[in-house]
């Protein structure tokens, strides 16, 4: 009797112990074939086509704390009217891209959205940041919106001023997007607590130099990047975005490949590949850390097709030259750059007014493209000083989380290997990112700016003259003259990229270019009239 019982009992713990193993391997093959499934679906819409030309629709994916606010109203809405934004955009939360004028989407929304757009006359533009970078300011953004209720005298009252202000207000407040709507109030329970248990509201006792870790005060860093809500929302969040992955995703499966992914780590190559793959797709891919280039990437490889679609583009075309302004000074910190994310206040949720103010001082009917990065480095100084000001007052309540760039290098190396390691597609991503970057500065560089912006000009002209019932001929001799004087001008700037020309140089090679045509012109007509004597 005892050997049948050992034996059965021997017989439990041996399936007690593969039971797991083998439901381990099926919950692996289940997730697995639900990560390929959804890849591989998709890569089938996107489409590459001419992705360097502008289309009908234009998609501002706006990755949060990359600097995206800043393109929406400094460049964007110099651009666009407010008729041509589609709904959805930021303050509008009906989207209908039926509308006759939707000509521009600019969202947190991710990828996804796209299922609701006509994807075929849709250009998708994007910044990216770098990921350690973007959980700081991730961070520090949810600190310092949550710390402006920290006026009320409990967390109820807070939620109740709230509550009765969003409700008379028409405005859209942060609580509303995605993903501040589920940062904020994590954040905001959080400090209220931390109030709480000091017993009263003055500075902390605590005098630690880590302003990343004022843990009586703030939520600190290390248990921020740690928390659930961080790893569904924040870690590759931006390779999720990009994805249509994220938790606001219009894609039902979602869930289930974010959760498989995160369980299973390997499986994300899949997920990382359709990202790369829609980055190599999308018309413009810009830099936070390389903000003044990837500003002037932007205007030149979409503002001036904007321009040139809306026919606003002025005739007399000038190259981006330098402004009074110092680029470098004007240009906002990458760290202060989404300023006011969505128009809350203190007290309530009023409209910004940098963000009012900064209205086309040109007009747009006699828009350049080096007049738009003008418009652009003015309307970032201004928001650039409001934000300031803004983020000093929001962290008032909470003055011991003085965050800096120099209070960031307090964090220990052990925190930024972590953050490193928890978001490594989004590291991966940056990376792909990054070389597509240097392709389209060598792209712009390869093709000179005015050429660019002539050849728009004649492709303008033909179609003007054909829908006026003149023959397009008859715009021919001037774009010939131009493509003569560029075509030389090109030949100039070849010649000095492989030496150092000044000004001086470049005016005597052009006239020396012009002296050996015009000698080169008459030797052919000299010989000509020489040979007909002969005969």
């Amino acid at each position: 009797m005892a050997r049948p019982l050992a034996l059965a009992l021997a017989l439990l713990a041996v399936s007690v112990t593969v039971l797991p193993l083998v439901s381990s391997a099926d919950d692996y093959a289940r997730c697995e074939g639900a990560v390929k499934g959804w890849a591989d679906s998709a890569g089938e819409g996107d489409n590459a086509g001419d992705k360097l030309n502008l289309k009908d629709l234009l998609f501002f994916l706006h990755i949060p704390r990359t600097g995206g606010r800043t393109y929406f109203h400094c460049f964007l809405k110099k651009l666009y009217t407010n008729a041509q934004e589609c709904p959805r955009s930021y303050d509008k939360l009906r989207f209908d891209p039926s509308h006759p004028d939707c000509t521009l989407v600019v969202s947190h929304d991710d990828y996804s959205l796209t299922s609701k757009l006509p994807r075929e006359r849709t250009s998708v533009v994007t910044i990216l940041r770098n990921p350690v970078d973007r959980v700081f300011s991730t961070y520090e953004f949810s600190v310092e919106v949550a710390a402006r209720f920290l006026v009320h005298p409990n967390l109820t009252s807070a939620k109740t001023m709230t509550s009765r202000v969003l409700t008379k207000s028409r405005a859209v407040s942060t609580l509303d997007i995605w993903p501040w709507k589920y940062l904020v109030p994590w954040m905001r329970e959080d400090l209220f607590a931390r109030r709480d248990a000091r017993g009263n509201d003055s500075v902390p006792s605590s005098k630690k130099i880590n302003a990343y870790d004022v843990e009586d005060m703030v939520m600190p860093l290390h248990q921020y990047i740690n928390d659930p809500v961080a790893h569904e929302i924040i870690h590759n969040g931006a390779t999720f975005q990009i994805t249509g992955l994220t938790n606001n995703s219009y894609f039902d499966g979602a869930h289930e490949v974010r959760h498989c992914v995160r369980k299973y780590p390997d499986l994300g190559r899949f997920v990382l590949q359709v990202a790369k793959n829609r980055l190599d797709r999308m018309l413009y891919i810009g830099l936070t850390e390389d903000h003044e280039e990837s500003a002037r990437l932007f205007a030149h490889m979409v503002g001036a097709q904007v321009l040139s679609q809306s026919g606003a583009l002025k005739l007399d075309v000038q190259e981006d030259q330098p402004s009074g302004t110092d680029s470098h000074s004007s240009m906002l910190d990458p760290e202060d750059e989404e300023t006011n994310e969505h128009m809350n206040s203190t007290h309530g949720w009023k409209n910004n007014e940098a963000l009012n103010t900064t209205e086309d001082d040109h007009g747009k009917g006699n828009m350049t493209v080096g007049k738009l990065m003008e418009t652009y480095e003015g309307c970032i100084a201004k928001l650039r000083k409001s934000q300031s000001s803004r983020r000093r007052i929001s962290l008032k309540k909470v003055a011991a989380a003085n965050f800096t760039k120099a209070a960031r290098r307090h964090v220990p190396e052990a925190i930024l290997n972590q953050i490193i390691s928890l978001n490594s597609l989004d590291m991966e991503l940056y990376e792909h990112a990054k070389k597509i970057f240097e392709q389209e500065h060598l792209m712009l560089k390869g093709q000179h700016p005015m050429v660019v912006q002539q050849k728009q000009l004649a492709d303008q002209m033909v179609r003007s003259s054909s829908y006026e019932g003149q023959h397009p001929m008859v715009v021919q001799p001037m774009v010939v003259q131009r493509k003569q004087l560029t075509d030389q001008k090109d030949w100039i700037d070849a010649v000095c990229e492989s030496w150092s020309c000044s000004t001086w140089w470049k005016v005597a090679s052009f006239c020396l270019g012009i002296a050996v045509t015009t000698v080169f012109v008459v030797f052919v007509v000299t010989g000509r009239r020489t040979l007909k004597l002969k005969v």
